[in-house]
């Protein structure tokens, strides 16, 4: 979940360039970094901190080469001994890691006998120090291959050796891309982190180890130690589009850039969208699946396939989906729901689907990333880059890929495209001054509450779970979605006097149940704010949304985020990163 970018190359002050590096990543969510390079007398000098990067500085040395790294803490709190870098004894390796080694205690305990000292209480620093440990015996390039393969779990490490002036990289599971630039070579775990430098990249494989330096760039395979040629690939996205430009974060500006993204979505996606519904129709067993956000696309989507195409579309978290697979057989379709392409419990269980002979279909943002790579089947959102660490435009970019293929599915291809263009009309609706500010002003009256609640049945279901998790994510309010219908079954005692009460009411099937569900927890004193196209008095606050049929998602969960994003506003905390989150979930 960490941030990762090394450089080695013509920069006189390396450790400035990774620094502007690690920036370009920060919306990766982290909560501590740190930054090591080696000086001209070959010693490794090493800056570590804990906290946001924001306006810090650090000091100029003259160097051309160095690493950087942000840090999610799993193992050891969050100080400035577990911040990375790591160094070994000899203090001529560092190391930066990804991932989570397993196996870390019984290295540790056999490396401390060998009389290693360790300063931090990572399971990272253990790397390093078995690295210098197969030193001993190997050449630095044999020692990082031997110790990596020690390593239980999924892992991906740069190592820096201020002796011969290399980098050696290796990866299972945790992303790293290696950039080539002229007479300057680089490292990242994100492919836009290198947009700035260069567009000439390599996408490692599991399995890879690499070397680099300046000059050159050698690929190995980790079983056998055998060199191997590969394709750098040239990337034409543009930096520009990742630009706040004059929103104050970029929420709120990936909020506003939804309606452009829908538009993009209805004109230009028509041959994936028609090729996945015909990898639906000939599949015996479909299943959709995602982490988070994800995951509550996915279950919007069985909701979806069963009104418009009548297909049934069986749904799992990723993270237990892996205990699921048991029934897959060679005639099953899983499509994988990712922003980021590299969440690793959803890596994982597409990885064991595949051994079960499954075909994988990726309906991914992130080009080039570890689920986009080893899908059989891939189509991209096509959403654009989210900074923000909660994530709107790719949740909704996924309902409209999902309504479409459905449509197309039940041979209505055309109709899909239209109720998508009344959502994106009704979005923009919302996303105007006068609307947006009711939103606030609903938020501003939410701001210190400690508990919201959230119903909706149907679609409006997984509806009401993203609202939630908007709210528990961008403003760390305790907010809980739940099925309509789960009221009376026991969810009702947390309703009492003044407790606010969302409820998500689609003009459709679900209408009148969900109004039952309003009335409930209103005669318990609940606060009720409606969401629907048609008002009731029963409601405390209501705010008006066009009907677009099953598209009315989509409005709907935009009014969720803005909600989340406003309700952090109101509270002084900053909406793009989130307290103990991460963009990109690389580990277990």
């Amino acid at each position: 979940m960490c941030g990762i970018f090394a450089y080695t190359g013509k920069a006189k002050q390396a450790q400035n360039l990774v620094f502007n590096g690690l920036k370009n990543l920060e919306y990766r969510g982290y909560d501590s970094w740190g930054i090591a390079a080696i000086a001209n007398d070959n010693k490794i000098q090493v800056v570590k901190k804990t906290g946001k990067i924001g306006n810090s500085a650090i000091n100029n040395i003259d160097s051309t080469m160095a690493i950087g790294h942000t840090r999610w803490a799993t193992h050891g709190g969050v100080t400035v001994k577990n911040a990375h870098p790591h160094l070994d004894c000899t203090g001529s390796l560092a190391l930066i890691h990804n991932g989570i080694i397993e196996n870390y205690d019984q290295i540790k305990n056999s490396l401390l006998k060998s009389g290693h000292r360790f300063l931090s209480e990572t399971d990272s620093e253990v790397a390093v120090h078995l690295i210098e440990e197969y030193q001993k015996k190997l050449g630095f390039e044999e020692a990082v291959i031997a110790a990596f393969k020690e390593f239980q779990g999924l892992n991906a490490i740069i190592v820096m050796n201020a002796d011969a002036r290399v980098f050696a990289a290796a990866k299972n599971g945790s992303p790293l891309i290696v950039g080539k630039g002229r007479g300057e070579n680089f490292l990242a775990s994100d492919a836009h982190a290198l947009l700035p430098y260069t567009r000439n990249i390599y996408f490692m494989e599991d399995g890879e180890a690499v070397f680099v330096d300046d000059k050159k760039i050698s690929v190995y395979t980790l079983s056998d130690y055998q060199q191997k040629s590969v394709n750098f690939t040239t990337l034409d996205w543009r930096q520009d589009k990742t630009d706040r430009g004059h929103y104050p974060h970029y929420m709120i500006k990936e909020i506003h850039d939804q309606v452009k993204i829908l538009e993009y979505i209805t004109g230009h996606q028509d041959e994936g969208i028609k090729k996945f519904s015909d990898l639906i129709s000939k599949s015996f067993g479909t299943y959709l699946v995602g982490c988070g956000t994800a995951a509550y696309a996915s279950l919007a989507g069985t909701y979806i396939f069963s009104k418009i195409a009548k297909f049934h579309l069986n749904f799992s978290v990723a993270s237990e989906f892996g205990y699921l697979v048991d029934f897959l057989t060679e005639k099953s379709l899983v499509i994988a729901l990712s922003q980021s392409g590299e969440t690793i419990d959803l890596i994982d269980a597409v990885r064991k689907a595949k051994k079960k002979g499954a075909r994988i279909a990726a309906l991914v943002n992130n080009l080039g990333s570890t689920l986009y790579r080893s899908a059989d089947y891939k189509l991209l959102l096509n959403a654009g880059v989210e900074k923000a660490v909660v994530s709107t435009k790719a949740f909704t970019a996924k309902l409209a890929h999902l309504i479409l293929i459905a449509y197309n599915l039940a041979g209505k291809l055309e109709e899909g495209k239209k109720v998508i263009r009344e959502s994106v009309a009704a979005a923009s609706r919302i996303l105007e001054y006068d609307y947006q500010k009711k939103v606030r002003n609903l938020a501003d009256k939410l701001a210190n509450q400690d508990h919201i609640y959230i119903i909706g049945r149907g679609v409006s279901y997984p509806v009401a779970l993203e609202t939630a998790l908007k709210i528990k994510e961008a403003s760390y309010i305790h907010a809980e979605g739940f099925a309509g219908g789960e009221l009376k079954h026991g969810v009702i005692a947390l309703i009492s006097k003044g407790t606010p009460c969302m409820a998500i009411l689609a003009d459709d099937e679900t209408y009148s149940d969900t109004l039952s569900g309003v009335m409930e927890m209103k005669a318990r004193g609940g606060y009720m704010i409606g969401l629907g196209s048609n008002n009731q008095q029963i409601f405390d606050e209501f705010l008006q949304i066009p009907d677009c049929g099953i598209a009315t998602v989509i409005p709907n969960i935009i009014i969720g985020q803005l909600i989340g994003y406003y309700l952090a506003v109101k509270k002084g905390l900053d909406p793009d990163k989130p307290r103990n989150l991460a963009k990109s979930v690389t580990v277990k």
